[in-house]
């Protein structure tokens, strides 16, 4: 009897929680819950399913609204909010990542941040404009000559192509003049590394010089924005000689730093036809780039032909410490015999 009464009151209760209802009742209810109840007697444990569910996401997402006390649109806002927050405060440099490292905030002289990533203020510099712009060397050994006539044949074709687009002819000239110091630098860092030797600061010097060149060419290119086929060009030329030059170090060091010596010295002699060009007015003096006023320190109103002056001095320089590093090779000595000559740019 006990166990007949307790199965009549679960029946009842199943049946009010199952929310049977009158054929009136049901016929209200929209289509797709017509189908439901109408084979809820052939599929009594899927009508269940689908009651409770629709139940529990119900007062689930009420329960979302109430909390966040404005339903989606207060979620958004917060969300935006936290997204505003992380972009001020990675600006700001406080951002730290899982390791814990994070770029301290810089400024400028004059109180303003510092807005480059490709170079720090400390690699800032004022280039020394009274070296001699004049100085050659003459070619008097046989790999002397080798080097001066190969520079001069790649002279030709180069003046051929680019003829009075100076600006372009100086993109194509920093491209390739930034691929020597940076494979001369790796290959002293790898014989260093073989040999258990010092270098005399002479992976410095010439990694000095390949990101000095290559600033030359950041610099470069904000003047002159270069088109598509001008870049596909660059990408052809710096893969051919990239791996020229490699092959010319491994088998004459002496021989690679002469070539270098005598592509400075045309690059001195380009940068002067330039400024000749500015001078008599063929190519206008746009104000300088603000990249070349922090990179060479120059004043605010400085204009393109600042910055043309500033990048001859550098490749006289390049040029010097070139035929001085072929120069202690031809007389038979190691670049590490004779202390490099650092922080020059």
């Amino acid at each position: 009897m006990k166990w007949f009464v307790a199965g009549s009151l679960a029946r009842g209760l199943i049946s009010r929680g199952g929310g049977y209802m009158s054929t009136a009742e049901m016929m209200a209810r929209p289509a797709s819950m017509q189908g439901v109840m109408m084979n809820k007697q052939q599929s009594q444990p899927y009508y269940y399913y689908y009651y409770w569910s629709r139940m529990i996401s119900s007062v689930a997402e009420k329960s979302k609204e109430v909390v966040n006390g404005g339903g989606v649109e207060a979620i958004k806002e917060e969300e935006k909010q936290k997204k505003k927050k992380k972009n001020s405060d990675e600006e700001q440099g406080t951002v730290n990542s899982y390791w814990g490292l994070s770029r301290p905030s810089m400024k400028r002289p004059d109180g303003t941040d510092w807005p480059w990533n490709c170079f720090m203020p400390w690699d800032s510099y004022e280039a020394d404009l009274s070296i001699d712009l004049t100085k050659h060397h003459v070619p008097k050994q046989f790999l002397d000559k080798v080097a001066y006539r190969t520079v001069k044949f790649l002279r030709i074709l180069s003046d051929w192509y680019f003829k009075k687009r100076y600006g372009c002819h100086a993109m194509m000239l920093e491209t390739v003049a930034a691929v020597p110091g940076m494979v001369g630098g790796m290959l002293l860092h790898l014989r260093s590394l073989r040999k258990f030797q010092q270098s005399g600061g002479w992976i410095k010097a010439l990694l000095e010089e390949a990101e000095n060149e290559r600033m030359h060419l950041m610099t470069m290119v904000e003047l002159v924005q270069p088109k598509w086929y001008e870049r596909l060009l660059v990408l052809t030329v710096q893969g051919v000689f990239f791996n020229g030059f490699f092959a010319v170090y491994l088998l004459s060091p002496k021989l690679a730093h002469r070539v270098v010596g005598y592509l400075e010295e045309e690059a001195v002699h380009s940068y002067t036809e330039y400024l000749n060009e500015i001078d008599s007015g063929a190519i206008e003096n746009v104000p300088a780039p603000a990249i070349a006023i922090d990179y060479w320190k120059l004043p605010k109103d400085a204009t393109l032909r600042d910055v043309i002056i500033v990048i001859r001095a550098d490749e006289a320089h390049h040029r010097d410490v070139n035929h001085f590093a072929a120069d202690i090779q031809f007389q038979g000595k190691e670049l590490r015999e004779a202390p490099a000559p650092l922080d020059y740019h």
